[in-house]
């Protein structure tokens, strides 16, 4: 068993440090969870080992397997995620009027960024001899947790509110977990799986708390990293939820950076939903946080984030900003993300292009600058709020009359046989 390369898990408040070796989520010198740990590497070992070429070429995350939090001896449980790709999005960027490229990590294994995190959560759940693996979500976690939980043959309890959008129910039991849907919010759902995982022992998903979460999450600053070598953006945008996805792609920004693989790095922008703004709050030091997230990007719908203090920290280091965009601004951003590029974005992969626009009127973002949105969602996973988006289908006969009606007479020889015949 070798985990040499990491050093110790560190409380970000009160530096208190952990063998890493062990199974800890969080610092017990806090109530709560507010002790949240952070990973802290052996940078020369990791480049002693590290030997791949930064060429572009990236066929999953594991390319930076020296980079992860799992031992040497650990057979990886993967779908092959990560490797997404970067898109020129020229119209969009028209509309936008800004240089604009798009990460979509909605083409992972089972349709978003969390698969990234999941793939290290259950290799180090095997690896350590653990029979169940649980989490609380909003619908994408849990699905992404038990695909893998499945492809690493571990039983999967997941708690989510019951709220959340059917589609992201269906999947995670089509994978063999068992759901069980609170009566309450996520906050509320979230809380119990605690409950569970201290009296069951069972190992615990949860991003905001399992400190090698961010860590799989920070592989998309690696990615992106390399994708933009010779091109780095101004700016990258995500939308904000528990806080850690942000993080964990500054971290693994400013990893490369710091090691020499890449010249700069780019500010941060969040974007979150004006009914879950709490890490924009605190981030803006605003004193009404509200802890009761109201907007329809559930995947970001988070009252009480967990890691507010590790995105603030993202944004300040980077020289970025958060920003709130409403309800309506989000749906507006998905039908324009899909109908310029064909990117289909569930509501909060598509918030941060309502960010894009919204900060371009500020004049946060220049107009000479260049932008990287991350879609962390494919749009199947909540075709209900797309709805919302577009409106109904147009219901018409059987009838090439209906047709005209809409388009009107066909240009050029009315009549003529699409086969070549008159």
């Amino acid at each position: 068993m070798t985990l040499d390369h990491v050093d110790t898990l560190e409380c970000t408040l009160c530096g208190e440090t952990y063998d890493p070796e062990q199974v800890v989520y969080t610092c017990p010198n806090h109530d709560g969870v507010a002790g949240i740990l952070e990973v802290q590497y052996d940078y020369d070992v990791i480049v002693d080992r590290f030997d791949a070429e930064l060429d572009g070429n990236i066929e999953s995350q594991w390319k930076y397997r020296d980079f992860l939090p799992v031992d040497t001896d650990a057979t990886p449980v993967t779908l092959d995620e990560g490797g997404t790709p970067l898109v020129d999005a020229p119209r969009l960027g028209d509309e936008l009027g800004v240089d604009v490229r798009v990460k979509n990590d909605g083409v992972n294994p089972t349709g978003c960024f969390k698969d990234r995190a999941t793939s290290v959560a259950v290799t180090k759940a095997r690896y350590a001899g653990r029979d169940v693996v649980t989490c609380a979500s909003t619908g994408n976690a849990a699905a992404s947790l038990a695909g893998y939980a499945a492809r690493g043959g571990l039983d999967c309890r997941i708690f989510v509110p019951a709220a959340a959008p059917e589609g992201k129910l269906v999947q995670p039991r089509v994978y063999g977990a068992d759901v069980l849907a609170v009566e309450g919010s996520y906050d509320e759902a979230y809380d119990l799986s605690l409950e569970v995982t201290q009296e069951y022992g069972w190992y615990n998903r949860n991003a905001a708390i399992n400190p090698f979460q961010i860590e799989g999450k920070r592989t998309v600053g690696h990615e992106l990293a390399e994708q933009t070598r010779g091109e780095i953006p101004d700016w990258v945008v995500f939308s904000m939820g528990d806080g850690c996805t942000i993080a964990g792609c500054w971290k693994g920004l400013r990893e490369f950076a710091e090691l020499d693989f890449v010249d700069d790095t780019p500010k941060m922008l969040g974007v979150q939903p004006e009914g879950a703004s709490a890490i924009h709050d605190a981030f803006h030091e605003h004193d009404d946080v509200d802890t009761v997230a109201d907007t329809l990007a559930d995947a970001v719908a988070v009252g009480r984030p967990r890691n507010t203090l590790k995105a603030c920290r993202a944004l300040e280091e980077s020289g970025g900003t958060a920003l709130t965009v409403s309800d309506e601004e989000i749906l507006d951003a998905e039908t324009l993300l899909g109908r310029t590029e064909g990117i289909y974005a569930e509501p909060a992969g598509a918030a941060p292009v309502a960010g894009i626009r919204k900060a371009r009127e500020r004049g946060i973002i220049e107009a000479d600058e260049s932008v990287v949105t991350v879609v962390t969602g494919s749009g199947l996973k909540d075709t209900a709020g797309a709805k919302r988006a577009v409106g109904p289908v147009t219901d018409i006969t059987p009838s090439l009359d209906d047709v005209a009606a809409h388009y009107g007479t066909p240009a050029g020889e009315a009549g003529q046989d699409p086969r070549g015949g008159r």
